[in-house]
């Protein structure tokens, strides 16, 4: 009997512990779970989660407000995170709020951390979306430093190949550094370049002093037509008389223009004569009287040649021309 009341006590005892271990166990699991606390959820996309897994922590502003749900792979290149935020942080919380991926401390756990907007959006709801901010992995800094020291590699190794070359005398530039002939060729030329500029300075100088003598010498007839202000007034006056003879040429000319208008456009003797086809044709027809008449004059006179009784005289007349013309080419 007394056995079994112990027995009875040692399972009540037992029974008690392990009651409140369950019920200490759930209230812990739920505190971290959030189950005994009023909770939204909103959602974000990323392109890679960095190892983040669910149960892990979000923060806003450096405060754990909540978990991460759920995971999903929507496609090869988007995954869905669910997360569960405590209700009494949604004022605070604006639609234009951006989540990121992170670690807790170096080696710590992965989270979610909340970066606030602006502010100029109103405050989530449940189930809404907020915009994504995916950092550089661990994984992409060493395959970019990887990548970056082989490039340093290969850099490297064309730079001896260079300076190889250089040093045995290949190129241009090992030509340069190792052929003592180009090197001195290379300072005559210096050297030429020197003397020429100073030819150059000592040209412009003479030019300078040729200019300034010209300023100020009056012998010469530049410096005289430059500074002789008694030539100057001279030149002037000649260039003023030939402006008035030229225009007075010019006036002329328009009296000219308009005694020939006159004579165009009047009804005077020349006028009458250019533009009076009855006068022209009056004196075509005079003189075609005048040509008849001295041809027939002409027939007359031939007439009176063979003519008996004057036939002698003209004969005469001609002997005496034959003398005359004689007399004269002797």
């Amino acid at each position: 009997m007394k056995q079994s009341n112990s027995q009875k006590i040692n399972l009540g005892l037992f029974v008690t512990i392990a009651t409140v271990l369950f019920i200490a166990a759930v209230y812990l699991i739920g505190q971290r779970q959030d189950m005994f606390k009023k909770t939204f959820t909103i959602s974000a996309y990323f392109q890679n989660i960095n190892g983040l897994q669910s149960g892990n922590n979000v923060r806003y502003a450096g405060i754990n407000i909540g978990t991460v749900k759920g995971i999903n792979m929507l496609n090869d290149s988007t995954i869905k995170i669910d997360m569960t935020i405590d209700e009494k942080i949604i004022l605070h919380i604006k639609k234009d709020a951006i989540a990121t991926i992170g670690s807790d401390g170096l080696v710590g756990n992965m989270i979610v951390n909340i970066v606030p907007g602006k502010g100029e959006l109103g405050s989530i709801n449940n189930g809404d979306f907020i915009d994504s901010y995916s950092k550089i992995g661990t994984d992409d800094i060493l395959n970019t430093l990887n990548t970056s020291t082989e490039n340093a590699a290969i850099l490297t190794s064309d730079l001896l190949k260079i300076t190889s070359s250089i040093t045995k005398g290949k190129g241009t530039i090992g030509v340069l550094l190792n052929d003592t002939l180009m090197a001195n060729d290379l300072k005559m030329s210096i050297a030429n370049l020197k003397n020429a500029s100073y030819n150059a300075v000592l040209s412009i100088n003479e030019i300078n002093e040729f200019v300034t003598n010209i300023k100020t010498d009056d012998a010469s007839v530049l410096g005289l037509l430059l500074n002789d202000t008694i030539s100057a007034n001279k030149i002037k006056k000649m260039i003023y008389n030939l402006e008035t003879s030229s225009a007075e040429i010019g006036s002329v000319v328009t009296s000219i223009n308009t005694v020939i208008q006159d004579i165009t456009t009047s009804n005077g003797t020349y006028n009458y004569i250019l533009k009076d086809t009855t006068l022209v044709n009056s004196l075509k027809s005079t003189l075609d009287y005048i040509n008849e008449g001295s041809d027939k004059f002409n027939q007359n006179m031939e007439a009176l040649k063979h003519n008996v009784l004057t036939r002698s005289y003209f004969r005469k007349l001609e002997r005496q021309e034959r003398k005359a013309a004689k007399k004269v080419h002797d």
